[in-house]
């Protein structure tokens, strides 16, 4: 039980890799409070977790529903220790495809929703005497990418952002760190490879570049947020962890 008595805040929690730090932040002792637009699938996450889940729907590029899922989720459970950043778009395109609406929706919600939300949860840290806050970013907040541009843009900020963020709050004892996931097996990875012209070939293609043979998992991502969520990273701050199954290790 890392996470006994702690309280969480997790956005994306509906589906993929939200949804598995959800229940695996349970599983570990935390109350969590789930957040996404989709109402429906944060009940069926909340009927596997019981009592110690609250379901909040709400759009992240809203500045009013990000203060109101946190005066909530402090009403409900008294404090606030772990903010988990994993809602996210993905739009593929070039900086000649992507329109303007395309790289002001990728940057509403993977940078600016991400930004205010952290800064939203800082006051309810402080009185809780520090915490944990979980970003997502991605490998290509690492490296760069064909057809990804505003993705990998948006991704690169998050990254930056966590380690700026370090750097300001080590000092209150709020803990700042991302995870920066490889292809994960979620609905955005399986929409992609079935729009593909050949989806088994697209498929077989993307796992060779794994050294560890498959894709990742929800769970495995959320193993880790499970760690940079509890007192055992208490000494880990301003890092970016690749959970990727080596997709990044012979790159420079």
């Amino acid at each position: 039980m890392r996470l006994d008595k702690k309280v969480a805040l997790i956005t994306g929690a509906g589906t993929g890799m939200g949804r598995a730090c959800a229940l695996a932040f349970a599983r570990e002792g935390a109350k969590v409070a789930l957040v996404a637009r989709r109402k429906h699938l944060l009940d069926e996450a909340a009927r596997e977790i019981g009592s110690n889940a609250l379901v909040l729907a709400a759009d992240v590029t809203k500045k009013s529903d990000l203060e109101r899922i946190v005066r909530e989720t402090v009403k409900r459970f008294g404090s606030l220790n772990v903010l988990v950043n994993c809602a996210a778009v993905l739009i593929a395109g070039t900086a000649e495809s992507h329109s303007e609406k395309d790289w002001d929706e990728t940057f509403n919600t993977n940078v600016r929703a991400l930004w205010l939300l952290s800064r939203a949860v800082l006051p309810e840290m402080r009185k809780a005497g520090g915490g944990s806050i979980i970003n997502f970013s991605s490998t290509l907040g690492l490296m760069g990418a064909r057809n990804r541009l505003a993705y990998a843009a948006s991704k690169g900020a998050v990254t930056l952002l966590t380690k700026a963020m370090a750097m300001d709050h080590g000092h209150e004892h709020i803990r700042v760190n991302c995870i920066c996931p490889g292809i994960v097996e979620t609905e955005l990875v399986a929409d992609f490879v079935r729009k593909a012209p050949d989806p088994e070939k697209a498929r077989r293609e993307r796992v060779a570049l794994h050294p560890l043979g498959r894709f990742g998992t929800p769970d495995d991502v959320a193993a880790c947020a499970v760690y940079l969520a509890s007192d055992g990273s208490s000494w880990v701050t301003g890092s970016a962890f690749t959970v990727d199954g080596g997709y990044t290790a012979g790159k420079a």
